[in-house]
């Protein structure tokens, strides 16, 4: 639960990057930020003055969004007529996210808000919720355990011949079961994700999904995760899912066997798990984001992996690691061009993969805390593939 004092703070920090950039105040209509500075995922609109107390009003459900909200000012949502009135008559240059607000949708609140000019306040509200406070580190945590439970499970119940989907459904079920909530929340636009995936000898498919491995999935309109296909003996098999507790999502990939792996396969896992270390001992403050995907990318360079790395040749994914908390697609983003420097309490994902048509999927992710002594592992399970 958000405590009254988190919200002021995180009010407080964005209160002041509205000032800098000189805007009386900023509206919010995406349900996971309203969730982040008010505690209620309730269908509401959230305004932030520059200066001042924020309001928040509720369309649905009013009374649950009452018990919820940490905001002193939760109202109703107001007629047409009467929602300008719910804004200072000072206000003329309001924030707006519009990496995720639809067009009708900025048309609409811009028809209620006569002379006001929105203004993308986009990045500085993904810039503020990277950084994680103590109270979400400890969520990240738990999340962190529980899923590495039930990847403890696995050896249990994976056997050769059965199918993906079954393997998937398998996982699922456990998470289900250890209260995971299933929002794989996405900020991206035109990018899905159900749960994670459990892939084998279809793990190399080329897909939509802005990653290094797709799957083959179960039909074209759903082209991502398990397929029907058969697990079989000494094909690696990739389980990477998320898991999402108290709204916090961690993300992580472990690497299973029915049986042995060629070669080729083994020295490709070796090479992720060098990259996965040398990220992970740099995850420090100050530290340039595209200056660590070309330092993983040159370590697969010196393996002989470069053609493989993130994805099947011609199809690799342009990134390393990724910002996880209430989105799987959060700020940082180690990637090329993506210039900015970490900063302590970030949370992130590394997960180096490679694709090696003909032989399989092989690679590790994990999530780690950004720290002044280097990336501490929030996803705490033994990296070394299993053998069943």
């Amino acid at each position: 639960m958000l405590t009254k004092t988190e919200s002021e703070q995180r009010i407080g920090r964005l209160q002041e990057g509205l000032r800098q950039q000189g805007l009386d105040g900023a509206l919010f209509i995406y349900p996971i930020d309203i969730y982040y500075f008010s505690g209620t995922r309730q269908n509401s609109a959230l305004f932030v003055p520059a200066e001042g107390k924020p309001r928040l009003m509720v369309r649905k459900s009013y009374f649950r969004a009452q018990a919820e909200s940490v905001i002193d000012d939760t109202r109703p949502f107001p007629s047409s007529k009467e929602f300008a009135s719910q804004f200072p008559p000072q206000a003329k240059r309001i924030g707006f996210t519009f990496d995720v607000a639809p067009v009708q949708q900025y048309q609409y609140y811009a028809k209620l808000l006569p002379g006001v000019e929105f203004v993308d306040v986009s990045t500085l509200n993904r810039e503020l919720r990277s950084v994680k406070s103590e109270l979400e580190l400890e969520r990240m945590r738990e999340s962190g355990a529980r899923l590495c439970g039930v990847f403890k499970e696995v050896p249990g119940f994976l056997k050769e011949g059965m199918r993906e989907l079954d393997l998937a459904a398998e996982f699922e079920y456990r998470l289900r079961k250890a209260g995971g909530e299933g929002y794989v929340r996405m900020r991206a636009y035109n990018q899905e994700l159900f749960q994670g995936l459990a892939v084998s000898a279809g793990a190399g498919n080329p897909g939509f999904f802005d990653g290094a491995v797709t799957g083959r999935g179960l039909s074209n309109a759903s082209p991502h995760g398990a397929s029907t296909d058969a697990i079989e003996a000494n094909v690696p098999v990739l389980v990477d899912y998320t898991g999402v507790f108290n709204g916090y999502i961690v993300d992580m990939t472990r690497m299973f066997v029915v049986g042995r792996l060629e070669p080729e396969l083994k020295q490709a896992f070796d090479t992720s798990l060098r990259i996965q270390q040398h990220l992970a001992e740099n995850l420090k403050p100050g530290a340039v984001c595209e200056d660590l995907f070309a330092q993983a990318a040159e370590i697969a360079e010196s393996a002989g992996l470069a053609r493989n790395f993130m994805g099947a040749p011609g199809e690799n994914a342009k990134f390393v690691g990724h910002g996880v908390g209430l989105e799987l697609d959060e700020f940082p983003v180690l990637a090329q061009g993506f210039k900015s420097q970490l900063r302590a309490g970030q949370t992130i994902a590394i997960e180096p993969k490679f694709v090696l048509p003909g032989l399989g999927v092989i690679g590790i992710e994990n999530t780690f805390a950004v720290a002044p002594e280097g990336g501490v592992k929030i996803t705490d399970l033994a990296d070394e593939i299993v053998c069943v």
